[in-house]
């Protein structure tokens, strides 16, 4: 099934009348659909942001948008939890749910909670569809410089949000994990993918292409996930997304002590914002990530601006000269 149809599928009756009007080719640009209850809905694609007529066509005005009701969120929530929501329990607490094709749908509301622990969301109020994408062979040149004497090293992205920091990750996880004939061996991955953006597993089953030899534990804490890994999975490499909290460096303190290599990625917008990580700035002064690649969109999605070596020099050129990575 193609994504227009797929995504098409999981909305209410009015919005699929609206959606199902844009081109083909402008719907597979689009990364987020914003739907909010009285609210224009919205669409980001291209690092641009769209409001969308009742006929589908761009509105010039906001006063020309299509105003999402209540009922467009109360029959895509029906359809995306097959008519029952209380089987979807589990997903209302995590506040997101992943449908077929990986990608995955936030929701807000007001939260019930009991002993200090969500146990549901009800007055659901705005949806965000977030839409997977994959760009095989995105990690091409990123690998030419975490490689080096037939081995992977360490390797740490930073970006900001929307700058295309998990489709790297994902690419990079597919690639090390399949191997590249004459160039270098595949490699057991593990995947601590806590909110299922990796993978976008559905119904256990990753979505998304991220290679052959690739384990992944899916909506698990990152930290807990990654020493789970570690003890039942043993594998070679460890990728995992979106650090920050102090146990997610405590983790990875003991991955590396373990000899596993890992992809790891960080919210900001250079070197300068990892200085305000102490721990994890000690680990990048003493040398442990062989590879830091800093990402941006400021001409396209995904531009590498900088990739700098364990000695904090950018070897990164600009220029996206292949050359071949031995492993073996």
């Amino acid at each position: 099934m193609k994504k227009k149809e797929m995504l098409l599928q999981t909305l209410g009756r009015e919005l699929k009348g609206v959606l199902e009007h844009l081109e083909n080719d402008f719907f597979d640009t689009i990364e987020e659909i914003r739907i909010r209850a009285e609210k224009p809905l919205l669409l980001w694609a291209c690092q641009k942001e769209y409001f969308i007529k009742s006929d589908g066509s761009t509105a010039n005005k906001i006063e020309q948008a299509y105003i999402v009701k209540k009922q467009d969120i109360q029959q895509t929530l029906e359809r995306l939890s097959k008519y029952s929501l209380y089987a979807f329990s589990e997903e209302l607490r995590n506040g997101f749910f992943t449908i077929e094709g990986g990608h995955r749908i936030g929701i807000v509301g007001k939260t019930v909670v009991q002993n200090h622990t969500i146990q549901t969301i009800r007055d659901i109020s705005a949806l965000n569809i977030r839409i997977s994408h994959e760009i095989k062979g995105c990690a091409d040149t990123v690998l030419q410089y975490a490689i080096e004497k037939g081995k992977f090293y360490h390797t740490l992205i930073i970006s900001p949000p929307g700058c295309g920091k998990t489709t790297l990750l994902r690419d990079l996880v597919r690639q090390l994990s399949n191997g590249k004939k004459g160039c270098f061996l595949g490699q057991t991955v593990a995947v601590a993918d806590e909110r299922g953006e990796i993978a976008g597993c559905y119904k256990g089953v990753a979505q998304n292409d991220v290679g052959i030899r690739t384990d992944v534990l899916d909506c698990c804490p990152k930290a807990e996930a990654m020493l789970m890994l570690v003890r039942s999975m043993s594998p070679r490499i460890i990728a995992v997304d979106e650090i920050g909290k102090a146990e997610d460096f405590a983790a990875i303190e003991s991955i590396v002590n373990a000899g596993i290599q890992l992809i790891c990625t960080l919210h900001g917008n250079g070197i300068e914002d990892v200085k305000k990580r102490p721990v994890l700035w000690n680990m990048i002064k003493g040398g442990v990530f062989h590879s830091i690649v800093v990402l941006s969109a400021k001409e396209k999605t995904g531009q590498i601006e900088a990739i700098y070596n364990k000695s904090l020099q950018n070897v990164y050129t600009g220029f996206e000269k292949k050359k071949e990575v031995m492993f073996i």
